[in-house]
């Protein structure tokens, strides 16, 4: 896995945290739902790369 790679998936888990946050501050649950899937997409990628970590 390349250090961008990391950075990406870390970056769209800490804006997912921020959105849902956000949502859950403002009432908007559309936000705030977007936020975890986000913060879900994320963690599947890095999940995905330590699969193929693994096989190196």
């Amino acid at each position: 896995m390349g250090l961008d790679d990391k950075v990406k998936n870390s970056a769209q888990e800490a804006g997912g945290k921020a959105k849902e946050a956000l949502g859950k501050a403002t009432g908007d649950e559309e936000r705030e739902a977007e936020g975890k899937a986000d913060q879900s997409s994320a963690n599947l990628k890095q999940a995905g790369e330590n699969v193929k970590d693994a096989f190196r």
